[in-house]
C-alpha cells in the first residue's frame, strides 16, 4: 500500500496516511463477471428456480474466494486484505449453501 503525504491548509505536509483509491483495486473485468453472476442469480430467482440462484451466487463467492487466496496481491478481486477476502468469500459461499440445506430440511 503506497502512502500519500497529505497536505493541511496551508500547503505544510501534515502526517502521512494510506493512498486508497477504487482505481488501484479490482479489475472490471472480473467485477463485471462478478455482476454477471448476480443478475443471472436474479433472474432465475425471479422464474422461481431458487435452489439454482443459490447456487451461482455461491460457486461465484467461493470461485472469488479461491482467487483471491490464490493469487494473493494480483488477485483482480480485491477489498481488504487477503485474509479478510478468502475468509467472508469462503463463509458466504458455504454458508449460503448450509442455509439452502437447512430451510429444504425443515
Amino acid at each position: 500500500m503506497k502512502v500519500k503525504p497529505r497536505k493541511d491548509l496551508n500547503g505544510v505536509r501534515a502526517e502521512s496516511h494510506p493512498y486508497v483509491s477504487e482505481a488501484h483495486e479490482g479489475k472490471p473485468p472480473f467485477e463485471w463477471g462478478v455482476a454477471a453472476c448476480v443478475l443471472v442469480s436474479a433472474v432465475l430467482a425471479a422464474f422461481g428456480h431458487l435452489l439454482a440462484a443459490t447456487l451461482v451466487i455461491s460457486a461465484a463467492s467461493i470461485v472469488c474466494a479461491a482467487v483471491r487466496l490464490v493469487l494473493r496481491e494480483r488477485s483482480p478481486w480485491k477489498i481488504r486484505s487477503v485474509g479478510f477476502d478468502s475468509f467472508f468469500g469462503f463463509a458466504l459461499g458455504i454458508g449460503l449453501m448450509a442455509s439452502w440445506a437447512a430451510i429444504v430440511l425443515l
